[in-house]
C-alpha cells in the first residue's frame, strides 16, 4: 500500500510562495497551507491573498497563525511604526529596514511542529537567494543549518525535509516558471507598504517588478501611478 505524501507550504500570499505551491503540488499527494502574520503593515491583504490561493488549489487543510511577539519586538519597518519603509536600492548589499529579525526561523519552527502532528514529511518555503544579500535568513546555508535542527530536535521516527525549490532562481525565472505551471500570479500580493495599490518602490515590489520586466511579462497586480 502506497503511503500518501503530505507537504506543508509556507504561503505568505506573495509571488514566490505561490510558485512554490505550484511546484509542491506536482511533487506531493496532499498539501497543507501555513500562513503566518506578525503585525506587518499589509497583514490583511496578505491573508486575503493566502486564502484566495488556497481556494484556487482547493486546499482544505489550512493553519493561520499570528506571531504577535515579532511586532512587539519590532526592529523592522514592517512591524515598527517608528521605522519607515524605505525606497528599494537593488544594488545595496546592506540589510534593508524591512528585515524582520530571525522571522523565518520562527516560521519554520511552527511549520515543524505542525508537520509532526499531521504527518507531513516536507516543508516548502519560497526563499530566494537573490534576496539574501539583504536578508540573512534567505540564504541556502540558513536552511541547511535549520535542517540539522529539525533532525536533532524531533522524534526519532520523524522525517521532515525543508525544500526550497526556487532558492537559486532569479525573479525572472520564477515569473516564467509560474506561468509555465499556471500559478495564479494575479492573486498574489508582494507590497510591503500598501493594501490597495502596490507601491512599486519598496524592496519587495522593486524585485518583483524587475523580475516581470526581465521576463518580458506584464505584472497582473495593480500598482500606483508612482510605482508603475
Amino acid at each position: 500500500m502506497l503511503v500518501e505524501s503530505k507537504a506543508i507550504i509556507l504561503v505568505s500570499g506573495g509571488m514566490d510562495s505561490c510558485v512554490t505551491v505550484a511546484i509542491a503540488g506536482r511533487e506531493n499527494d496532499a498539501l497543507a497551507f501555513l500562513h503566518i502574520s506578525y503585525g506587518q503593515l499589509t497583514e490583511a491583504r496578505e491573508r486575503w491573498a493566502f486564502n484566495e490561493i488556497a481556494d484556487h488549489y482547493a486546499v482544505e487543510e489550512r493553519l493561520d497563525v499570528s506571531l504577535e511577539h515579532l511586532a512587539k519586538i519590532g526592529g523592522s519597518s514592517l512591524t515598527d511604526e517608528n521605522i519607515a519603509v524605505t525606497e528599494a536600492d537593488l544594488e545595496s548589499k546592506d540589510v534593508p529596514t524591512s528585515y524582520v529579525p530571525f522571522r523565518n526561523a520562527n516560521m519554520l519552527s511552527i511549520a515543524v511542529s505542525w508537520a509532526e502532528v499531521i504527518g507531513a514529511t516536507a516543508i516548502y518555503i519560497g526563499a530566494v537567494a537573490e534576496d539574501s544579500s539583504g536578508y540573512p535568513d534567505c540564504r541556502p546555508e540558513f536552511y541547511e543549518a535549520f535542517q540539522k535542527v529539525i533532525n536533532t530536535g524531533t522524534k526519532p521516527e520523524t522525517h521532515i525535509e525543508i525544500r526550497t525549490p526556487i532558492i537559486h532562481l532569479s525573479k525572472a525565472k520564477i515569473v516564467r516558471m509560474g506561468i509555465e505551471l499556471d500559478a495564479p500570479l494575479h492573486l498574489t500580493w508582494s507590497c510591503y507598504r500598501s493594501e490597495d495599490l502596490a507601491c512599486g518602490t519598496c524592496d519587495s515590489c522593486a524585485l518583483r517588478l524587475r523580475g516581470f520586466a526581465q521576463a518580458n511579462v506584464k505584472d497582473p497586480i495593480p500598482y500606483s501611478a508612482a510605482g508603475s
